[in-house]
């Protein structure tokens, strides 16, 4: 199984609007992280639709090893 790349080894912070779309990268070569750009294209990856209900401020995973994507739950605490 591919492995994504770790684009970062801490969680990005992000203020999202309600009812806007948003598309956080799942394969970590994205250069717009926390969100896709398009770069997963032949990777097998796919990014990942989230679309808040309120505004909210959120944390991201930037490690893509999160057990609960989108969001960060500290997975990248135990990456070498």
């Amino acid at each position: 199984m591919v492995q994504p790349v770790v684009a970062a080894k801490e969680p990005f912070t992000v203020e999202m609007e309600a009812g806007k779309t948003y598309y956080w990268c799942r394969c970590g070569k994205s250069a717009k992280q926390p969100f896709c750009d398009g770069s997963h294209a032949g990777t097998g990856f796919e990014p990942m639709k989230f679309a808040p209900a309120t505004t909210m401020k959120a944390r991201f995973c930037g490690c893509k090893a999160t057990k609960k994507p989108p969001f960060c739950d500290g997975s990248h605490l135990d990456l070498k």
